[in-house]
């Protein structure tokens, strides 16, 4: 079966992701020819299937220590890959594909819970990440042979084992005259920097911090769960942010760690979101200017990281956004104010659906793996060595 695999010119796969925004699993299906570096993809058909708001609500629950339990994940890891094949399965059906011609599925998983770093006060916490949807319901559910949980190779590596998309960014976007930063908006910000004419060594990749997750948690608090984001940035338009809370959440000592490094609902999931609206509340902040600030909050982070600890290494031409936080305007017009000589689009503008480009990626991290290749960056997430990243299910 991967011997048939490895000798096709070209293969039909579907990349399945879902990140820390909890917005629903994306599908792409693309049609790969060649392989590693050399690949080239097209993009034939991309699928969402959103969560519903029980869904979402009880993932929530799994990534929060109080509320969780094992009984829970092993149960959700089963239902999320119910999940995964219904998005695979409804995405061929959609491209007009039969079963027979698509050759694998690509799962990124779940993630609910993210340790890149060793707890000192208990020896049995290993750096360690857990992301859900078994591969062998995907597997089964599909009757395609499934690759995914690519993250815990890169640790056992030696990484951090996140981000794992500048493998796909250097391939999509690599450009050999101008310098782009990559900057993903979805729950978490994540960044690819790659300089003029970069190779795998040259490519350098953290997470900036919160993308969607806090500007999400606040709104669904302040409207009571009536709303789960903020559309197009519609309501922090109205508001103005307060500085002075602004500078506090910037202080958090993430934000002056140098990379690589990685980050997650661990560190700014409803806890943070909770802290940060009792603080908006003493200081008498009205809804707009809390929502205003939870994205303001946004845009500087990733416009410190992009001036603090990427410009210092290479020259940056153009910031390409993808993710969810693309379609938000009042973000993006504040990324435009603050990094004044890059340009700023989106994914988009370059050929790419914006809420595409990572389940894109993940089906590349399959192919790579089905065929045997190195498809991590060490040089983005810290490993010793280049490694194969994935585990395999067969149908």
């Amino acid at each position: 079966m991967l011997a048939g695999l490895a000798g096709k010119s070209s293969v039909i796969g579907i990349g399945l992701m879902s990140g820390t925004s909890l917005d629903g699993v994306d599908a792409a299906v693309v049609k790969i020819e060649g392989s590693g570096l050399q690949s080239k993809v097209h993009l034939l058909h991309y699928y969402t299937k959103p969560y519903d708001d029980e869904l979402r609500a009880r993932i929530k629950e799994l990534c929060d220590p109080a509320t969780s339990n094992v009984m829970r994940i092993c149960g959700m890891n089963v239902y999320m890959g119910e999940v995964f094949a219904e998005a695979a399965i409804e995405a061929a059906r959609e491209a007009g594909l039969a079963q027979e011609q698509i050759d694998f599925v690509s799962s990124h998983g779940q993630t609910i819970w993210h340790m890149p770093e060793e707890t000192e006060q208990d020896r049995y916490l290993r750096r360690s990440t857990l992301q859900i949807g078994d591969l062998s319901v995907i597997a089964k559910r599909t009757g395609w042979l499934t690759a995914g949980d690519f993250r815990p190779a890169d640790m056992a590596a030696g990484g951090q084992g996140a981000p794992l998309v500048p493998y796909g960014d250097l391939i999509l976007f690599g450009d050999p005259d101008k310098g782009r930063l990559l900057q993903n908006i979805g729950g978490i910000g994540n960044c690819t920097a790659l300089p003029p004419g970069a190779g795998p060594e040259d490519v350098f990749a953290f997470d900036t911090g919160p993308g969607n997750m806090i500007i999400d948690q606040t709104v669904l608090t302040l409207t009571d769960g009536r709303l789960s984001y903020d559309e197009g940035g519609a309501w922090a338009a109205l508001g103005t942010p307060d500085e002075e809370l602004l500078a506090e959440l910037m202080s958090h000592p993430y934000f002056r760690q140098p990379s690589p490094k990685s980050t997650g609902r661990e560190l700014f999931g409803a806890a943070y979101t909770e802290a940060f609206l009792r603080r908006a509340g003493e200081r008498g902040l009205h809804a707009a200017d809390i929502v205003a600030t939870a994205t303001a909050f946004t845009a500087h982070t990733i416009a410190d990281a992009c001036k603090e600890l990427v410009m210092p290494r290479c020259r940056i031409d153009e910031v390409i956004v993808s993710g969810g936080g693309a379609h938000n305007r009042t973000l993006m017009a504040a990324l435009a104010r603050l990094l004044p000589e890059q340009r700023i689009m989106n994914a988009g503008a370059l050929g790419l659906a914006d809420d595409a480009k990572e389940a894109v990626i993940f089906a590349l991290l399959g192919h790579s793996f089905l065929r045997g290749e190195p498809n991590n960056v060490p040089a983005a997430t810290g490993a010793a060595s280049p490694t194969v990243m994935g585990k395999l299910a067969l149908p």
